[in-house]
């Protein structure tokens, strides 16, 4: 598959009489884009406000991130299986609305939800401080189950990227960047002399609330898969989680997926990047035995030399990701680790919930239990008495004068398993 990135640069957004790009500013109608977001009978009312880097603004909960993009050539739709069709994605050429983000907000779905804030130490902790943020607030009616409500919130959330990702489609892209995977056979061939590099894409599907979908399709509901890399970057997962926020993929992670763009930068210079295999993260152990055996055995079968393996979430997953490390290794392929580390406010406690002597080879994210204190904003978007239930904050965690004070677990983004921040730790 051959796909065309088209790079749509926008330094600014704001609101006007239409919604197009212009000298890379997003100009926004209010009204239309609340309209689009809010085509739901289950939603009440749906308000729509701006958030730029360096502005005095939290958002708080935040439930998804999503850049928009749109089709320009090729089959089918951006988020395939929820805005359009199931054709596959991945080919052809998509504008990127680059620097824009959709962050949906409202009532708190579960408690593990997240915070940006535009400015101050917190934005040092998130990606998603240095995007020039369309914040749709969505509040569904009354009664609604919590199961539904995320249903509710999410699509509202990539109706709201589907409309604005349209303003690119007449737009001249700044940049365009080509990723391409032939067949495997012929990709096998095409740079022998250098490894044949597989990605291990692990997606969190435990249970109520942490799903993930891939064409409209709750992964805990399949087994292993091979993708092609560029389908990502068209929307094809889409995240349903309502997990810790600091190390959820919300859905603009999957569409920038850093593994897959350095591995795709490093093709044909330092490796022969092959693909993908995505697989799912699960709850009981014969779920788990199942997923890693299958996983295992794909890399076998498709020859690689190497995998990279990247891990969703904390805890019950690190058991998904040793299986993986260690059935792969037993077939004398050498894996790196991506995870991150739940070591205790002092960092002296055990890192992952398991381990293996086959994981030599780890990428910290970060020690998500670290505590700090974010200042208070000038504009808070949403609830913020959410701080003293979300995960990573606890009773009293929303200070007096409207600081907060937390782990960075609260933080979107802040310990990313992709890499889509910079954070790390060091043994010291």
């Amino acid at each position: 598959m051959r796909l065309e990135i088209g790079d749509i640069i926008i330094k600014d957004i704001q609101f006007a009489d239409t919604t197009c790009v212009k000298q890379g500013v997003l100009y926004i109608n209010r009204q239309e884009l609340a309209e689009a977001a809010g085509a739901d009978e289950r939603i009440k009312s749906v308000e729509v406000f701006l958030a730029r880097p360096g502005e005095s603004v939290r958002i708080l909960p935040v439930k998804d991130v999503i850049e928009p993009r749109v089709k320009i050539d090729g089959a089918g739709c951006i988020f395939p299986g929820f805005m359009g069709g199931v054709e596959q994605a991945g080919e052809g050429r998509t504008h990127a609305l680059k620097g824009a983000a959709v962050v949906t907000t409202g009532k708190i779905v579960g408690f593990q939800e997240g915070i940006i804030d535009m400015t101050g130490l917190g934005a040092d902790y998130t990606p998603f401080s240095k995007t020039q943020n369309v914040v749709v607030k969505v509040e569904p009616v009354e009664g609604i189950k919590q199961h539904e409500h995320e249903v509710v919130v999410r699509l509202a959330g990539l109706r709201a990227a589907n409309y604005l990702g349209m303003a690119g489609k007449t737009a001249e892209p700044d940049a365009i960047r080509v990723f391409e995977t032939k067949p495997l056979l012929e990709q096998a061939s095409q740079f022998k002399d250098l490894p044949k590099v597989l990605y291990v894409y692990m997606l969190q599907t435990q249970g109520l609330l942490h799903n993930t979908y891939y064409y409209g399709v709750d992964v805990k509901q399949i087994v292993p898969t091979f993708m092609y890399p560029t389908e990502a970057m068209d929307g094809a997962i889409i995240s349903g989680n309502c997990v810790s926020a600091c190390d959820k993929n919300p859905t603009f992670a999957h569409q920038n997926n850093p593994v897959i763009e350095d591995l795709y930068a490093q093709h044909g210079k330092q490796l022969n990047f092959i693909g993908c295999i995505i697989t799912n993260e699960n709850v009981t152990l014969a779920d788990k035995e199942r997923s890693s055996n299958m996983t295992a055995k794909l890399v076998q079968y498709l020859g690689a030399d190497a995998v990279i393996i990247s891990e969703e979430g904390f805890g019950n997953p690190d058991a998904d990701l040793v299986m993986n490390c260690n059935k792969i290794e037993k077939l004398g392929i050498k894996t790196v680790l991506i995870t991150d580390e739940y070591a205790g406010q002092d960092g002296g406690s055990q890192s992952l919930a398991d381990s293996t002597p086959s994981g030599d080879a780890c990428v910290s994210a970060g020690n998500a239990n670290m505590v700090i204190t974010l200042p208070p904003m000038a504009q808070v978007i949403g609830y913020p008495e959410v701080a003293n239930v979300i995960a990573g904050g606890w009773e009293g965690s929303l200070l007096p004068d409207g600081g907060i004070r937390a782990e960075i677990q609260v933080i979107t983004g802040a310990t990313n398993e992709l890499g889509l921040h910079t954070l790390t730790t060091k043994a010291v």
